[in-house]
């Protein structure tokens, strides 16, 4: 073991920059809001088909600056619902990027059609040129991922869109809040889906919605989530091929409770990660995820930062392990591209997922990629000092990790 100095790593028995002493702010934060807004609904004896979920469906597309809002159990429900309510079936062929959770591409298999895995650039989103490379006569629409709540570049996206007669569906799972160019993610596209489980910026311990400016697709939407009820029609009448999706009386109280304090949650987070940007910036090796001048407002789901190991001095790995020694929660990201995992290179048939590489996003998996979670970005400014001093003793320690 190194010799333990005054400015010694955790990890070699020096003292941590956040000991035990000090906490980061909990998931989920809640307060009177939703024990009373659950209370409610207790009282009112209407669990089921009250009026909070249409008051949360108004509430949220006003927040994001779009038309309609649909409801539902999971963003993965939301995703799949969103594929069977285009027509989306077997045949046909989804652009997806190949750094991101499997429901993006699993809701597009369990559809019977076929996820198309794309590359990332370095905004960790899907690279639009790659994506039109991509695109066939087979290809129905793209799933661009707004990655951390870094929103995909959706002036290029809907030149694709329109150029080749394609939906865009945004997967806004990290992005509630995010802008772009002023107006809310979800419906930048043709529509766009979101999650409210336990870990997310809002969240009712589960939950999903699909947004949109079109009331066709969100009629059709709102009909698969309802058991394949059309608007209006008789309880025992289905003309869609639908599901029980709806989320509960009680979800959606406290979804409302959750939006009522994240505009607030969103400006502090942007305001923490602009000094991560730019003191963590300044240290040779670290790349914070960059931003764009396009986007008006930034949810920050995640923070994420890849490490060059050469420029840094040791691997990821190493980094990671002593930066946990030292107080912060981070950690690698995903261990692999989706096109590795078991349920897709295991898969017979047409695409022969193992033959797919994606270099950017292997470099992320493989090598370079880390992130923490949005619950330190509501810390206080002296927290985030803490991050960026964690870092600055790895670096000046660096040559005794690489040992």
């Amino acid at each position: 073991m190194p010799k333990t100095t005054k400015n010694a790593l955790a990890i070699h028995g020096g003292t941590p920059v956040r000991g035990a002493d000090k906490k980061w702010p909990g998931w989920p934060q809640f307060d009177d809001t939703e024990r009373k807004a659950l209370n409610e609904v207790l009282e009112s004896g209407k669990w089921f088909f009250g009026d909070r979920v249409t008051q949360f469906e108004r509430e949220y597309a006003d927040y994001q600056d779009a038309r309609f809002c649909v409801t539902c159990n999971s963003g993965t429900a939301a995703a799949e619902i969103a594929m069977q309510a285009l027509g989306i079936g077997p045949g046909d062929e989804v652009l997806v990027p190949a750094y991101t959770f499997i429901a993006t591409a699993s809701s597009v298999a369990r559809v019977g059609a076929t996820p198309i895995f794309v590359d990332i650039d370095d905004s960790w989103c899907m690279d639009p040129a790659l994506a039109e490379a991509a695109i066939t006569p087979r290809t129905k629409a793209i799933m661009p991922v707004h990655f951390g709540s870094q929103v995909c570049d959706m002036d290029r996206f809907n030149a694709l869109a329109q150029k080749h007669n394609l939906k865009i569906i945004e997967d806004a799972c990290h992005s509630w809040g995010s802008k772009w160019k002023g107006k809310g993610t979800g419906a930048l596209g043709f529509g766009g889906v979101f999650s409210f489980q336990a870990s997310k910026n809002i969240t009712a311990g589960e939950g999903g919605a699909i947004l949109t400016d079109n009331e066709e697709f969100a009629d059709a939407c709102k009909s698969i989530t309802n058991c394949g009820r059309a608007k209006g029609s008789v309880w025992y009448g289905h003309v869609l091929l639908g599901t029980n999706a709806r989320i509960t009386e009680f979800a959606a109280a406290l979804l409302s409770a959750q939006l009522s304090r994240l505009q607030e949650h969103t400006l502090r987070r942007q305001r923490n990660a602009a000094i991560l940007n730019k003191e963590l910036g300044a240290i040779e090796g670290l790349i914070p995820q960059p931003g764009d001048s396009r986007m008006t407002q930034r949810a920050y789901h995640l923070y994420c930062m890849r490490m060059d190991d050469k420029a840094f001095g040791c691997s990821r790995e190493q980094m990671v392990e002593a930066a946990r020694a030292e107080g912060l929660p981070i950690g690698p990201g995903y261990a692999v591209p989706l096109y590795k995992q078991p349920v897709f290179a295991e898969r017979k048939g047409t695409p022969d997922y193992t033959k797919c590489h994606c270099p950017a996003t292997e470099d992320l998996c493989y090598r370079t990629g880390t992130w923490f979670g949005h619950p330190n970005l509501l810390g206080s400014e002296e927290d985030m000092y803490d991050i960026v001093a964690i870092f600055k003793k790895i670096k000046e320690n660096v040559s005794l990790l690489a040992k």
